[in-house]
């Protein structure tokens, strides 16, 4: 199918947990180094040779697009959830006729790194491989990030095989907010309102889903005090590790 050139954005969602910043301005929208963090996510989509983009809105959606109005690369068509938030595999099933037949990119609209090397999602999509994968994901080192401290999503084989985390345990990575997937992944998944966990479980289970780790350090910027610090990390860089 090809290398893909296309990908789903996910702006859909309340952003609660960003209050009060949130109350009069969608979180897609919250600036960050002096650019909304959309504009984050979409210019490293353009950097990595993606040239159009679906976007999903529903809370205060009409302000998402006149942000985009006047965005020509990647360029963007609005994916309109605002009768019904679908969640994040019914975001993507409800776009999928818009995304083509081969592999497309998934990425969430408050996930950013600092970025020293070649594009982390650049070299996502180079290592798809269609034989293999269903889904390959971009997880980040959990030692290297912001605004997560959980016990991980995701352990990785050495060929990139991926395994959750054990229950009680931990695992290395976390998601970093970024993905390959194929149409084939939804197969079977009908409802309107669903997670990307359900596909992605059904992927591992026939040893489909698949991992690439992020070089660099991730930020999952969520909370006004998750915004904050990487304001500073932006501007100081990744935090020496003890």
């Amino acid at each position: 199918m090809g290398r893909p050139n296309t990908a789903f954005v996910l702006a859909a969602g309340l952003g609660t947990r960003m209050r009060p910043l949130t109350d009069v301005t969608p979180k897609p929208l919250v600036r960050l180094g002096g650019r909304a963090l959309l504009d984050h996510a979409l210019d490293r989509l353009a950097d990595a040779g993606i040239t159009r983009a679906i976007v999903n809105v529903h809370y205060l959606a009409d302000q998402i697009e006149a942000h985009l109005a006047g965005r020509t690369n990647p360029s963007i068509e609005i994916s309109d959830e605002r009768t019904l938030l679908l969640d994040t595999g019914g975001g993507v099933r409800r776009a999928l006729p818009r995304l083509g037949q081969g592999p497309f990119v998934v990425h969430n609209s408050d996930t950013v790194w600092l970025e020293s090397g070649p594009s982390n999602i650049a070299t996502l999509i180079d290592a798809w491989d269609d034989a293999r994968m269903d889904a390959l994901l971009l997880l980040a080192d959990r030692r290297r990030c912001l605004g997560y401290d959980g016990a991980g999503d995701f352990s990785m084989d050495h060929a990139g095989r991926l395994s959750r985390r054990p229950t009680g345990g931990t695992s290395e990575f976390v998601f970093a907010g970024v993905s390959v997937a194929h149409p084939r992944l939804l197969a079977g998944f009908d409802d309107d309102v669903f997670s990307l966990n359900g596909p992605w479980n059904a992927a591992l289970a026939k040893g489909r889903l698949w991992g690439v780790v992020l070089d660099g350090f991730w930020m999952h910027v969520g909370t006004p005090a998750a915004l904050a610090e990487a304001e500073r990390r932006l501007a100081e860089g990744e935090p020496e590790r003890a």
